[in-house]
């Protein structure tokens, strides 16, 4: 039996958003000073890099932002490109030699002589998309997939049973979480809540989203993502409400707050792209810690004092060296040789991390529905879990079918003796006996759990060696 997490959301009766919300925003006009290193604080560095393999072949199915970053990285580190499939024509002059065939033969990923993984664009997402990524799942082909590629929890749960089954390897496109400045801030807050931040107290975690599409579905998009870096920095979210207008007025705008296992309140909330990135602040007693990443550019970390001076820790060099493209092929790489993560830094994500950051913001629209907040409890997801919910489910029909049976047959019997009507009476006479089959052939099913394999050990899809690997790799 395969086993996964689910993250289930339970609405609450809660009434008072104002936990989520966070104090006003505090800018002051920037002092430069001579960069200082806090105090106590354990330097950060790029993540190690692959070990040194065999160059790969790399298919593609569509592409976009993130796929053709990770393509431009796999050939500047001499790997080969193609087949790809879907892809536009108006490709980089770097990546103008990937040979290209039409949608109708993407069966050409499937065969593990062309390519040695295949990256998946998130970009021109469809049902058809879908079920290719099932079926390259199923023949054990590993990918690198772009995040988020489909806004369905349902799917991505899914995925994640296939992977289980099949001892795959999926890598979704979450670079940030191992950027150095991240691990730097990280350690900045569990310092701020052990007591002994450079700030003092940690109040607030905010986020703001900038980017130009502020549609429903670019914002629950930029949301999923920005969700893996919360779960990062302060744990699994425990609560979750979304303060909005209501209807599509409210997307351009949305503000999310969170509330994680130490109470410490997380908002995060969309902005017009000026300029397009994402800019996380720790709100303490005494000052403000920012952390400015903007899309393109290297990220900053500053510390603002709240008597309105602004001290930029001098983390440049970690900064500029970090491609998110590269990052995320050394990651896939690491992840087929079945390399030892480094334990140094933030782990990468996994694809369970990535279905956990699409499951949460698709909370996001029931919780503005409903103007409330939502609890997210964890609990198993399993195989044998689905197959308890269905029974249950079955068993709640059996009973509401034999009511209605019940029901049916006593009128009918009334009737039928009324009007002399032996064979019908004699027809409404044997609905206990069909009751009890549909109650024998239900209990009956209770059986089939034994019928299955014991479950395997608890080693999920990244633990265990891929069905496939660069060549020759040990």
């Amino acid at each position: 039996m395969i086993k996964g997490r689910l993250l289930v959301a339970s609405d609450t009766t809660s009434r008072s958003p104002c936990f989520l919300i966070a104090c006003s925003h505090r800018r002051q006009r920037p002092r430069q000073r001579t960069p200082t290193q806090p105090p106590s604080l354990t330097p950060t560095r790029l993540p190690s890099a692959a070990p040194q393999t065999p160059p790969m072949k790399i298919g593609l199915l569509g592409n976009d932002r993130q796929i053709l970053a990770v393509a431009t990285a796999a050939k500047a580190a001499g790997d080969s490109l193609g087949p790809g499939i879907g892809i536009a024509d108006d490709l980089p002059p770097a990546l103008n030699t990937v040979e290209q065939f039409p949608d109708e033969q993407w069966q050409l990923l499937l065969e593990a002589n062309r390519c040695d993984a295949v990256l998946v664009a998130a970009s021109g997402w469809s049902e058809t998309r879908a079920e290719q990524v099932r079926t390259l799942v199923q023949a054990g082909r590993p990918l690198l997939l772009g995040h988020p590629a489909c806004l369905s929890m349902l799917w991505a749960y899914e995925l994640d049973m296939i992977l289980a089954d099949t001892q795959t390897t999926v890598v979704p496109y979450l670079p940030a979480r191992q950027h150095p400045l991240v691990g730097t801030l990280k350690q900045l807050i569990e310092a701020a809540l052990a007591g002994s931040g450079i700030f003092g107290e940690l109040e607030t975690l905010r986020l703001e989203r900038r980017q130009s599409d502020r549609s429903c579905d670019a914002v629950l998009a930029a949301f999923a993502c920005d969700a893996d870096l919360v779960r990062v920095l302060v744990g699994e979210p425990a609560r979750l409400q979304a303060l909005g207008s209501g209807g599509e007025t409210a997307w351009p705008t949305l503000a999310i707050g969170l509330t994680g296992p130490n109470q410490l309140p997380v908002r995060w909330q969309v902005a017009k792209d000026q300029p397009p990135g994402l800019t996380i602040e720790l709100i303490c007693g005494t000052g403000t810690i920012r952390l400015d990443a903007p899309d393109t550019g290297n990220w900053q970390l500053c510390h603002q004092p709240d008597d309105g001076s602004e001290e930029t820790v001098d983390h440049s060099q970690a900064a500029e060296g970090f491609d998110p493209g590269r990052v995320m092929l050394d990651t896939l790489r690491q992840r087929l040789i079945n390399a030892p993560p480094d334990e140094a830094g933030i782990p990468p994500a996994s694809w369970a991390d990535a279905a956990r950051g699409i499951e949460i913001a698709e909370t996001v629209p029931r919780s503005l529905k409903k103007g409330r907040a939502i609890d997210l409890h964890q609990e198993e997801f399993s195989e044998l879990g689905t197959f308890r919910g269905t029974m249950a489910s079955l068993g709640c029909g059996i009973i509401m079918v034999g009511l209605f049976v019940l029901f049916l047959a006593t009128l009918i019997g009334g009737v039928a003796r009324a009007a002399g009507w032996s064979f019908a009476e004699r027809l409404a006479g044997i609905w206990p006996y069909a009751v009890l089959a549909a109650l024998l052939f239900f209990l009956a099913l209770q059986l089939l759990p034994l019928l299955l394999p014991r479950p395997r050990d608890s080693a999920t899809a990244t633990d265990d060696p891929p069905a496939d690997g660069p060549p020759d790799a040990a």
